[in-house]
């Protein structure tokens, strides 16, 4: 990478909206996108359960920020941030497909020896069995927290992105 090119960043969310909690991730990217504008070294992706093929998109990126709803031992609405080591044993103990889809991308990044540095962050669901497309209330409270983790894991990072003003966003000018 030459020193003028900034390192790609990815903003992932991966999960079922289908299934109430387990859409977390998604629901806090799209919130990301609605919200914030990011330099052109940043991309927002909508993971869903594209599985193995998220390891196009993956290999891209040169940092990876997942957010997910993360079965952690805790309770219900905890937020939880794992990286390196932390992260195939957490994935391993989920039994979501795409979380098992996650882990073999990301294995074989390993594999194309182009493994960005990854983080995961996000909440421990309260539900992922109900079909829905609505998160619990509980879990709908934690979004901006976790938007918030992502913000700082961005900064760490250099990346400096615009909270879009509240006349941009609105559909209805007056």
């Amino acid at each position: 990478m030459s020193m003028n090119t900034a390192p790609h960043v990815m903003v992932l969310g991966i999960g079922s909206v289908l299934f109430r909690d387990d859409g977390f991730g998604i629901r806090v990217v799209e919130r990301l996108q609605a919200d914030y504008d990011f330099p052109d070294n940043v991309s927002l992706v909508d993971g869903g359960v594209l599985g193995v093929n998220l390891l196009g998109v993956m290999s891209e990126a040169d940092y990876l920020i997942v957010v997910d709803a993360i079965r952690h031992k805790g309770k219900p609405g905890d937020l939880c941030r794992l990286e390196k080591s932390q992260i195939p044993e957490r994935i391993r103990a989920k039994n979501s497909l795409h979380q098992i889809d996650f882990l073999e991308a990301l294995t074989l990044c390993q594999a194309l020896d182009k493994v960005p540095e990854t983080v995961i962050v996000g909440v421990e669901p309260e539900d992922i069995e109900t079909l829905s497309i609505e998160l619990s209330p509980l879990i709908e409270r934690q979004v901006a927290p976790v938007i918030n983790m992502v913000l700082q894991e961005l900064e760490r990072l250099g990346v400096t992105c615009q909270k879009r003003s509240e006349a941009r966003v609105s559909c209805n000018p007056i």
